[in-house]
């Protein structure tokens, strides 16, 4: 099985004699290889994002593109006389990549090894080995799941989303209102783990402890009556935005132990977090427990810190803490005592009741 930690995110393709057979400005007809489109098909069918670098005149290649019916699966294509790697450091950015998630493929070995030079972590493969890319390891993921293929409609849907937002002129909040944002907490079916193991292996800035649960382990937390598994999907008028995020969390009789929350860094913007937070707030007050939340701190993760101490969470001293195992090393133990919240005023949530669910347990 693949180290999930290895997996490529998104490749960036060169066009002249790497995607496409010949150079565009010397022949506009140039081939597209029936065996090089159905590598690039089956990538986009896994979830991992498409593409280009090129140096070539920009309308010219992508109109060969869009010919040759392919253009739809190259999100955020630089084409120009720049330099590779800055094209690529563009694209990672815009993306919210790693580098380390980026893969660059090209024909001609000065411009692989610019990239390389420029961005070290980025992998570089040759065009001699663009029909081999499928059986890397790197490009296939254990699991492929709903989000995963149809991550790059997601991914096109939030650029057209942001187009728009840049062109709203009036105050943020009416902008949220006027997506029609629909928010769902639901108790992970075994059908959903493995998007929401996908989602804990994907989630690097958003991840409040940066700890991966394994399918198998997820499934064993089901069937277990003092855990709940939850998972939050988000859509929109532009469309689903599939899984976005994922809630561990053990309930003790007095305390509710947050292990695990991660969010897509894809709905930050639309305050995913802050709903997630203040309804299992507002549950547990209702429940009366109190929180304690898990957090370590990665090179990553600033944002989650920062979503917990808005919320309220603190490093308080509290008798509900010897409730719960010792924390593993480098773990914080951050406790809140929940007061009721107000139902979130730019989107609509459906979600469980677990007051009612553990409220036997609970103490007032």
């Amino acid at each position: 099985m693949p180290d999930p930690q290895n997996l490529v995110k998104c490749l960036v393709w060169d066009l002249d004699n790497t995607l496409w057979q010949g150079t565009l400005l010397e022949d506009r007809e140039v081939r597209l290889a029936d065996a090089v489109r159905e590598v690039v098909t089956t990538l986009d069918s896994r979830g991992i994002l498409q593409s280009v670098s090129s140096k070539n005149d920009q309308d010219l290649a992508l109109a060969r593109l869009d010919e040759l019916g392919i253009a739809e699966y190259f999100v955020l294509p630089r084409i120009g006389w720049g330099r590779k790697s800055d094209a690529v450091r563009e694209i990672a950015e815009k993306l919210k990549f790693k580098q380390s998630t980026m893969a660059f493929i090209d024909d001609q070995p000065a411009e692989r090894a610019e990239v390389l030079y420029h961005l070290p972590d980025v992998r570089c493969y040759t065009a001699e080995q663009v029909l081999s890319l499928p059986a890397l390891p790197e490009f296939s993921p254990a699991t492929v799941t709903t989000d995963s293929r149809r991550r790059r409609q997601m991914y096109q849907a939030g650029f057209r989303r942001e187009a728009e937002q840049a062109a709203f002129t009036g105050p943020d909040e009416d902008f949220l209102r006027s997506l029609h944002l629909e928010m769902e907490i639901g108790r992970a079916s075994r059908e959903d783990v493995s998007r929401v193991e996908e989602l804990t292996l994907r989630t690097s800035q958003m991840n409040a402890t940066g700890v991966h649960y394994s399918d198998e382990t997820l499934r064993g937390l089901l069937d277990d009556p003092e855990h709940e598994v939850l998972v939050t999907s988000l859509r929109d008028r532009f469309g689903p935005h599939g899984a976005v995020g994922v809630l561990l969390l053990r309930t003790h009789p007095g305390v509710w132990h947050l292990k695990l929350l991660a969010t897509s860094c894809r709905v930050v913007s639309f305050g995913a977090g802050a709903v997630l937070l203040n309804w299992l707030t507002d549950q547990a007050a209702r429940a009366g427990v109190h929180l304690v939340a898990d957090f370590r701190r990665t090179d990553r993760n600033r944002m989650m810190e920062v979503a917990y101490r808005f919320a309220g969470y603190g490093e308080q001293s509290c008798a509900c803490l010897d409730e719960l195992v010792a924390a593993p090393e480098a773990v914080q133990r951050l406790h809140l005592l929940p007061a009721p919240r107000s139902a979130p005023t730019t989107m609509r949530l459906a979600a469980p009741d677990l007051a009612a669910d553990h409220a036997v347990a609970a103490t007032p």
